[in-house]
């Protein structure tokens, strides 16, 4: 018989190498190798298929018309609505968050509403049962029929969900699952892979939705291997910070649905409550009177949204100025002001700037540039921007603003808030949009009602700054 070989696995990003070290080669992790149980070199014969024949897969063609797959509404709307309208059938949805944000809150309520029409098993890894009802009772969820476990053997669970077979099961967390196939600690790279793939293989086998929930590093990332979020069928992050009231559910993984999605919640005393307005709050305690700052009309996934962008210039006492970014793309940033010092001539040396997205949200939007650009100008000249004035525009190495998408939805958000006036730079023929640097081009009507000022250089918008 063929020795078997030794294989070292790291535990944080499941890269293998033939013997231990201190130190991971490929993520960087520290004292995270570890040894697991390896293949033959060379096994028999009989370990291959062979020349043996199967079943051939059946094919079908490509053209064809399919109904939408059915789907189970949680009752919390801003839960189905990251998951594309709620959950699908025989699906797995892979939810991580930092430790305390709110995911088995969230999670128990959803499956508490769902299971009011339908069966649902919560399977707890790291509480007991009592535990879980504390936290019903202290949410109002005691009378929901939701069935509790608490139970770590993968075998012993799957064996109870193949009697139960419920609508819904929510395994909270996979990475305190372990399975008696695989000889490696509960938590360890392999034992979450495959609690994982034996987990969402019966989901598909017996219709079944399950929710996994997953432990993050501290990057962010849900830890385990990376072939986890190959192998559900949407990833959602439950993002949020400690010291503010608001959590954000994103989705950067759906095949149901549309990724980068995003749920708004505020955290009570009560439990998750849903925002149904979440530009309202992001600018809910904005200063309009103050340089440096302009509401930015953005998207998210489906959903159009305003916030406010921040930004602080002053003089610096160091040799190399800081550039500091919260909420914001530092690159996007060092671009935006690079073309402000090339194309428009606005020196930022020996400035420190800070710019930052006000409560805490990320803005991943290419179109947040003429926001940056009006808050890094307004900063600059100490010259506040219209306190009814959104703007919105990708900006161009070549000093040119191009137009944005679904500029219609963001024009209606801004008009439903009560702003008058939108900066950004219109959807033209490429005649029209040479625009005289410095010009002030005459403002528009949109379909929204709004009053649409043109910006279509970077340029025209130094001078709107610049004029007194």
């Amino acid at each position: 018989m063929a020795k078997a070989t030794k294989v070292f696995r790291c535990q944080e990003c499941g890269a293998e190498t033939r013997k231990w070290a201190g130190r991971c080669e490929s993520c960087g992790a520290w004292n995270s190798i570890q040894e697991e149980g390896g293949l033959s070199e060379a096994g028999p014969p009989a370990r291959s298929l062979g020349a043996a024949k199967g079943t051939a897969t059946p094919l079908v063609d490509l053209a064809g018309e399919e109904a939408p797959p059915p789907r189970m509404q949680t009752g919390v709307e801003e839960l189905d609505r990251v998951l594309g309208g709620g959950l699908v059938n025989a699906s797995a949805v892979l939810v991580g968050g930092d430790p305390g944000v709110g995911k088995s809150t969230l999670l128990l309520q959803g499956a508490a509403r769902l299971a009011a029409h339908a069966k649902v098993i919560y399977v707890s890894g790291e509480e007991a049962t009592s535990q879980v009802r504390m936290r019903a009772a202290r949410l109002g969820l005691s009378s929901a029929p939701v069935k509790l476990a608490a139970a770590t053997n993968l075998r012993d669970i799957l064996t109870m969900l193949e009697q139960e077979r419920p609508a819904l099961v929510v395994i909270d967390s996979i990475q305190t699952m372990w399975s008696d196939m695989v000889d490696s600690a509960p938590g360890s790279v392999a034992q979450v892979r495959a609690c994982a793939h034996e987990l969402t293989s019966f989901a598909k086998r017996r219709g079944v939705a399950a929710i996994l929930v997953g432990h993050v590093t501290k990057d962010g990332q849900i830890a385990g291997p990376r072939v986890i979020e190959h192998m559900v069928d949407a990833v959602l992050y439950f993002e949020g910070d400690r010291g503010r009231q608001y959590r954000i559910l994103r989705a950067v993984k759906n095949r149901f649905g549309a990724a980068d999605e995003i749920g708004v919640f505020e955290m009570t005393g009560a439990g998750l409550a849903e925002v149904r307005n979440p530009s309202a709050l992001f600018l809910g305690e904005r200063d309009p009177e103050t340089s440096g700052s302009i509401v930015f009309a953005g998207v998210a996934g489906g959903r159009p949204m305003l916030v406010e962008i921040q930004a602080l210039v002053g003089q610096s006492p160091l040799g190399t100025p800081r550039r500091a970014v919260v909420g914001l793309d530092s690159s996007r940033l060092a671009m935006v002001l690079a073309v402000l010092e090339a194309r428009c001539g606005v020196a930022f040396a020996g400035l420190d700037v800070y710019l930052n997205a006000a409560g805490g949200l990320r803005v991943s939007d290419p179109s947040a540039d003429l926001a940056m650009a009006a808050a890094l100008l307004s900063a600059r000249f100490d010259k506040p921007a219209p306190p009814d004035a959104v703007a919105f525009g990708e900006a161009a190495l070549s000093g040119s603003v191009r137009p944005a998408a679904q500029a219609e939805a963001r024009l209606k958000e801004a008009a439903k808030l009560g702003f008058g006036r939108a900066w950004t730079s219109p959807p033209r023929a490429h005649s029209d949009m040479a625009e005289e640097e410095g010009a002030a081009p005459e403002p528009s009507e949109a379909a929204s009602g709004l009053q649409l000022e043109a910006i279509n250089t970077l340029a025209a918008l130094v001078a709107r700054f610049q004029d007194d």
